[in-house]
């Protein structure tokens, strides 16, 4: 049998939609930004009744709820295990990434994210992608202030496109446990490529890291098992 809990009523429901909260998106630190179901998969779920507690949206509300996200305020932002499951839900988060036009803090840890070049963050000091499907630095946003990035656990396989952040601020890079980790002379091709970083995986740059790399080498990659 179906018993309807109390809570169900809020099941789907942003913080946004609650009547009488006048909680803003800048005051937050962990929100939850996923989507609900489209009403399509509430259908095949079965949970078409929740449908009923929907109504039609109006312009006004609209520009209401986005007052009160007022994302672009937000200095400081975790937006990690968002649980991506549908492609809307994908896009509705990439719509609030576009509005963290302040952001200095953002962590989006294990989102299953594979492309953010579209987005910008201009003032964006340190960013956190760890666990998520990136396979090359030509794929995380556009961000010219960085000073701290961690990439840790993606899939990035070379160095390619690492030199774009030569002209940012970056002193601290993480790649622990990307397949580009295992490129002979790995720490001279990253400091190479970036002289002003200071320290890459944890580790201060060492006096062994600054001798320019063998050009004459083939890359080559191993696969520990």
């Amino acid at each position: 049998l179906f018993f309807e809990l109390p809570s169900d009523s809020f099941k789907y429901l942003g913080w946004c939609d609650i009547e009488e909260l006048g909680v803003q998106g800048n005051q937050l630190r962990c929100p939850r930004v996923r989507e609900g179901p489209s009403e399509e998969e509430l259908f095949f779920r079965k949970e078409e009744h929740t449908l009923k507690k929907r109504k039609q949206v109006t312009d006004t509300e609209k520009w209401e709820k986005r007052l009160q996200e007022n994302w672009e305020n937000c200095a400081e932002l975790n937006l990690s295990f968002q649980d991506l499951g549908d492609l809307y839900q994908v896009e509705n988060f990439k719509r609030i990434l576009r509005r963290l036009i302040r952001v200095e803090k953002l962590w989006l840890v294990d989102n299953s994210l594979t492309d953010l070049s579209a987005i910008r963050l201009p003032r964006c000091r340190e960013l956190n992608v760890n666990k998520n499907h990136f396979t090359s630095f030509k794929q995380l946003p556009k961000i010219p202030q960085i000073q701290h990035l961690s990439l840790a656990e993606n899939n990035i396989t070379t160095l390619s496109g690492i030199s774009d952040f030569r002209h940012t601020p970056l002193e601290s890079l993480i790649l622990k446990r990307n397949p580009c980790e295992f490129q002979e002379r790995y720490r001279q091709l990253v400091f190479s490529n970036l002289p002003n970083l200071k320290m890459l995986d944890g580790i201060p740059k060492l006096p062994e890291d600054c001798s320019p790399p063998d050009v004459s080498f083939f890359y080559r990659m191993c696969t520990i098992l």
